[in-house]
């Protein structure tokens, strides 16, 4: 597998370092009894010792000759399944409950991923992922961050985000043109939010970032109005990275 190419348009990038897999591992901290999914294993580097630690080991792997390779490397791993498929568009309630997800993921499709994850929440314990460092930070963003906005708000509300540590380009071959950086993702427990429609609340945070730069009075103007702001708690005059994610949810849920 080492002589496998890295192919573009897979967004691939191997891991090669093996201090940076080592930590992986510890930040894991993979068991006996576990199922852990890999998204994206291609040369392997983190598929071995994970096998070593856990229970069941599910890899979903797209490029077809990776996804051959790993089914021959472990072709007698009774433990191993190897799915040949595309991680967007892959059912992971077949997979059952408990699930810890790892991966080092194409930073390509890296956020519509963590969207397509949100639908499994309920079957998942924990998630580790590598990620390009500028989607990690905007993901552990808190109010008042310039990094902060949808997408650590609309991950926020189902987990607990927290930035583990960063990784060096030359870590990879062929080395990304930016830096990396490992993020863990635990979900939060069940109506930790009172979320009534999460395409409301979607769409309403859009609307307030996609004008970020202004008061959330003038960015949410067509959709509600100063007293309305007022009655959920929400200064006016602030802009749209002050605003907490439970002062959004609580406007969405009286917009809906």
């Amino acid at each position: 597998m080492s002589s496998h190419r890295a192919r573009k348009r897979f967004g691939q990038h191997f891991l090669v370092d093996t201090a940076v897999v080592d930590a992986i591992l510890q930040a894991i901290r993979p068991a006996g009894g576990d199922t852990l999914v890999e998204i994206g294993p291609g040369l392997g580097a983190i598929t071995a010792p994970l096998l070593a630690q856990a229970g069941q080991l599910h890899l979903i792997e797209l490029d077809r000759d990776l996804a051959r390779s790993l089914r021959q490397r472990y072709a007698n791993a009774p433990t191993v399944v190897v799915h040949e498929a595309d991680a967007l568009h892959f059912d992971f309630a077949k997979l059952g409950d408990g699930l810890r997800i790892v991966g080092n993921l194409p930073y390509n499709i890296s956020t519509p991923l963590l969207f397509h994850l949100l639908d499994y929440r309920g079957q998942i314990i924990d998630m580790h992922f590598m990620l390009q460092q500028e989607v990690v930070d905007r993901m552990a963003a808190g109010p008042g961050s310039r990094a902060y906005g949808r997408l650590g708000i609309m991950l926020g509300c189902f987990f607990q985000i927290e930035k583990l540590f960063s990784v060096e380009p030359l870590a990879f071959d062929p080395p990304p043109k930016v830096m990396s950086a490992i993020v863990r993702l635990v979900p939060l427990p069940a109506g930790s939010y009172d979320i009534r429609n999460v395409s409301r609340l979607s769409e309403l945070v859009a609307t307030a970032f996609s004008q970020r730069r202004k008061t959330v009075r003038n960015a949410l103007r067509q959709i509600a109005d100063e007293s309305l702001l007022e009655s959920v708690g929400i200064d006016p005059g602030l802009r749209p990275e002050a605003i907490a994610i439970a002062e959004y949810v609580r406007l969405a849920n009286t917009l809906e």
